[in-house]
């Protein structure tokens, strides 16, 4: 969206900026992230009365007279026509009614390949779009349509490009990274394949994954590679078969069992987390406490959790058995501390180790963070161009902050 704008007009500003235009880019899986949207609105209103202000994407797309009702909003863009957005801006003056472009349904028939720049570090490429599952809990497939991708050869090319601007690490996404191919013939161990031969390219990263669609293929690719690195996140979102079945998820949790097991067995020290949902409607105590058990038997790396917000013009909106919000947050709150608890282990474990590590910018305390192939967060003392290199750290001690002190190893740390 931003490169939509010409160079020539404008420039683009950091968030905490007094800018002349806010572009928001909404999700909403989550009734928390339409407030997050509310809040983000009102902020840049505060920050400046006479920005203009757009609100774009899926929130923007499914509620388009919602994102219009807040105040200081004058331009509404849904999932398509957000790529086109300079173009619908042609004079920078408050609305005294804001403009709304948002289809009733998404246009599926075309791709936009889009990548985030102005990080020389790590750049996010998106691969795919759309989905096809159908969860009953979901409203992305009536927010971005079936499930496409373009060919691979199309994203090889961007990956060039972003490469040449000179890019350590590109991480690959998607609605459904794991689908990729449907639109073309192709797969996604091909994409990958393809990606690690892009000359310059020194890390690639997968985001999300469904279990189902972690082939053995692309376990081999991974464990095989350099550039590919060895950190899987897959939704489970629940750990007890009758609550998936509600979700109208396409596996049962052996299936998600089997590909843990799978990935410890050929890479042992992956970073391994998982997406999980509690209070979805008619989950029991018990199906709650299966879910726990589940969890507890695995070797993950971390959770994430969502507390069930059920979402208009969605099966489950509908469904009985409500579960209460106190109960919602008891539950959140203990797999939490389990998630917490697997992060720690996994961390001390790895204590010792030697890793390569991209560093990112320089903190405010005069530590620079980075992160392992294998998704731990490190932290070392500042020294001269560090931020954007790659470097082979040995990991030493935990941090309060759910990091790792290390010390770097390599020979120009000599």
């Amino acid at each position: 969206m931003a490169r939509t704008f010409p160079d020539d007009k404008f420039e683009r500003v950091s968030d905490d900026s007094h800018a002349d235009i806010y572009v928001i880019n909404t999700c909403t899986v989550t009734d928390t992230a339409d407030r997050k949207c509310r809040q983000a609105v009102r902020k840049f209103v505060h920050r400046n009365p006479d920005a203009f202000i757009a609100v774009v994407g899926c929130y923007a797309q499914l509620r388009r007279e919602e994102a219009a009702s807040i105040e200081g909003v004058d331009l509404v863009l849904g999932t398509y026509e957000k790529f086109d957005i300079a173009s619908y801006i042609d004079n920078l003056q408050k609305r005294t009614a804001p403009e709304i472009h948002s289809c009733e349904t998404v246009d599926t028939d075309g791709f936009m390949t889009s990548w985030s720049a102005g990080d020389r570090t790590r750049s996010f490429l998106k691969v795919q779009d759309g989905c096809d599952y159908h969860c009953s809990y979901c409203t992305i497939p009536l927010a971005r349509g079936k499930s496409r991708n373009p060919a691979v050869s199309e994203i090889v090319a961007a990956a060039e490009k972003i490469v040449a601007g000179g890019v350590m690490e590109i991480v690959l996404t998607g609605v459904n990274v794991g689908d990729f191919g449907k639109s073309t013939g192709e797969s996604l161990g091909q994409l990958l394949e393809s990606l690690t031969k892009v000359n310059g390219l020194q890390r690639l990263r997968l985001s999300s994954i469904e279990p189902n669609l972690v082939t053995d293929r692309i376990i081999d690719i991974i464990s095989e590679g350099k550039v590919l690195l060895p950190h899987f996140h897959m939704p489970l979102q629940s750990g007890n078969d009758r609550v998936l079945g509600l979700m109208r998820r396409r596996y049962r949790r052996e299936v998600f069992r089997d590909r843990v097991m799978k990935i410890r067995e050929r890479i042992p020290d992956a970073g391994l987390g998982a997406d999980v949902i509690v209070g979805f409607p008619g989950e029991t105590e018990e199906d709650y406490a299966d879910t726990y058990t589940f969890l507890e038997s695995l070797p993950l790396s971390y959770l994430h959790v969502f507390a069930y917000s059920p979402r208009p013009g969605t099966p489950a909106a509908e469904m009985p058995g409500a579960v209460n919000r106190q109960e919602k947050e008891k539950r959140s709150r203990q797999l939490i501390r389990l998630s917490e608890s697997r992060r720690m282990q996994f961390m001390r474990n790895a204590s010792g180790e030697v890793h390569e590590v991209l560093f990112e910018k320089r903190g405010h305390d005069g530590t620079v963070a980075g992160l392992t192939g294998n998704y731990i967060r490190v932290m070392t003392p500042w020294v001269k161009g560090l931020p954007g290199s790659i470097r082979q750290v040995r990991l030493t001690t935990l941090r309060d902050d759910s990091s790792m002190n290390c010390e770097l190893t390599d020979k120009e740390a000599q």
